[in-house]
């Protein structure tokens, strides 16, 4: 369980920027967890501030995803809450208020140096970085006030101690500790007027009383100004946490956009939004997420999202950065799907089934076809190329497929006429009745067991690999069976023929 044992207010808080990554839905499904685990709240809030990189439809994306994994929120952007607006573009008057009283309290100015001329791409005022390049630092506040009134640009800097140093505690890291001299004077609100995330994500926590930060570690190197600004504000801290940040597959080195492009072109992804296309359940995805970078036990792997919600706890966090291994989403997926009842599982598979030009009138058949697929499917995906064949009219083994190991055509032949003259007589086709008449023959003619199945596998699926015989045979059904054993001797006879 986890260390808090009051309701907490945890927020997952993602910038609309591009596509929802792996590592952001991980960030939301460990805030999720908690929050359920405790009976508190589970807040989204979009930090779209950063104008420039906002991607129109990324925030639809990410609560489509995010809705896809099971994870609901209880206040944000599209239903509400007491702590709202939960856009940071509709609360920019709150920010200004608050970064106001931080340069009236002494622990921010205003900056009005002129924007660089060397790198048309900096943002504006970026050049004047540290406290003794400002010689606005020390302006006093009605000079200011006169410069903006006048309409001279400016941002807001943080104003930075000279000597001293602060420490911040992480949950799993423990305290850090960070010389003053070390940090500059951060920009806190923008010449438009918008707060960076920095000042946003401080003064959003505390009015919307968020309990506990979990975000990712990209955020350690800024923590300590954080610190300062709380500090600065008189205001108590969340408990903050930073969970391990995502490598590549090979261990080596930070994910990249590079590297997720290149995983797309093998036919993998860490975008939330492919999962479901790729053929992953969103069970499965959330039981892995949850293992890169946390573990219960050294034992135990397999998690519903119950379970997570049970035994999941911060002290157990890994802070360690975890390697993405799709090797592990491909074993959960495997058992994620055979936990998934007949009928779950055919309402799962229909899609894609569709989209493989399969189009599915018979439910009864589609249930079937789901139940003997269930325990030989890696990713919903394999449904078509694994049971396209029982949805086809007709099916198109390869004629050379027919013949028998170290058989010649006229003898494989001979073999599938039996094979349908013993169809053919069988009341049904249940392993209990057609399994000793086919094995008989086998006998009689000399041959392994194998040739007779193996005949009948790929005349019947065009496939050398399929669910039991006797299971695809009944599904199938006399009629079509018949038409495709049929076909199949039509085949061994040209081939024998020619010979």
């Amino acid at each position: 369980m986890s260390e808090s044992s009051q309701p907490v207010r945890v927020r997952f808080a993602p910038s609309p920027t591009g596509r929802t990554h792996l590592g952001s839905g991980r960030t939301a499904l460990y805030n999720y967890l908690l929050a359920r685990q405790t009976g508190g709240q589970f807040i989204l809030r979009i930090e779209d501030t950063d104008r420039k990189r906002y991607v129109p439809g990324a925030e639809d994306e990410l609560m489509q995803s995010l809705r896809w994994l099971g994870l609901e929120w209880d206040e944000g952007p599209d239903v509400g809450g007491p702590y709202g607006p939960y856009r940071q573009t509709e609360r920019k008057e709150i920010y200004q208020k608050y970064a106001r009283q931080l340069v009236e309290s002494g622990h921010a100015y205003y900056c009005f140096c002129p924007e660089p001329e060397t790198d048309e791409t900096d943002e504006p005022w970026q050049r004047c970085q540290h406290r003794e390049d400002c010689p606005d630092r020390d302006l006093p506040l009605d000079q200011a006030d006169a410069r903006r009134s006048a309409g001279e640009e400016h941002v807001i800097r943080f104003k930075m101690p000279y000597e001293g140093s602060i420490t911040v505690t992480d949950a799993i890291r423990g305290d850090i500790c960070v010389e003053n001299s070390t940090l500059d004077d951060t920009i806190l609100v923008k010449s438009n007027g918008l707060p960076v995330y920095h000042l946003a994500v401080v003064i959003d926590d505390h009015l919307m009383e968020i309990t506990h930060a979990i975000r990712t570690s990209e955020w350690l190197p800024t923590f300590p100004l954080h610190g300062h600004i709380y500090k600065a504000f008189g205001w108590d801290q969340p408990v903050w946490v930073h969970p391990s940040i995502f490598l590549k597959p090979d261990g080596k080195g930070k994910m990249s956009k590079r590297d997720s492009e290149a995983l797309s072109e093998e036919g993998k992804s860490t975008f939330l939004s492919d999962f479901a296309a790729l053929g992953y359940l969103p069970e499965a995805v959330v039981n892995w997420m949850a293992l890169i970078g946390w573990s219960y036990d050294d034992k135990t792997e397999f998690f519903t999202l119950a379970d997570l919600i049970e035994k999941f706890s911060i002290e157990k966090l890994n802070p360690a950065p975890a390697a993405i291994n799709f090797s592990k989403l491909d074993h959960f997926n495997g058992l994620h799907i055979r936990e998934l009842d007949t009928a779950d599982l055919a309402a799962r598979i229909r899609p894609f089934f569709e989209q493989a030009g399969y189009p599915i009138s018979d439910d009864e058949k589609l249930h079937q076809v789901a139940d003997v697929l269930k325990i030989r499917l890696g990713s919903l995906a394999e449904a078509p190329e694994k049971g396209g064949f029982f949805f086809e009219e007709e099916v198109h083994p390869e004629p050379e497929s027919l013949v028998g190991k170290k058989m010649t055509a006229a003898e494989s032949l001979e073999m599938a006429q039996r094979i349908e003259q013993i169809i053919v007589s069988l009341p049904d086709f249940s392993e209990e009745t057609a399994n000793h008449p086919l094995r008989d023959l086998a006998e009689e003619l000399g041959l392994k067991a194998g040739h007779v199945f193996g005949f009948l596998r790929n005349a019947i699926t065009a496939r050398e690999v399929s669910p039991p015989i006797f299971e695809t045979m009944t599904i199938i059904g006399r009629e079509k069976v018949l038409e495709r054993v049929e076909k199949a001797i039509l085949k061994l006879e040209k081939i024998a023929e020619e010979r």
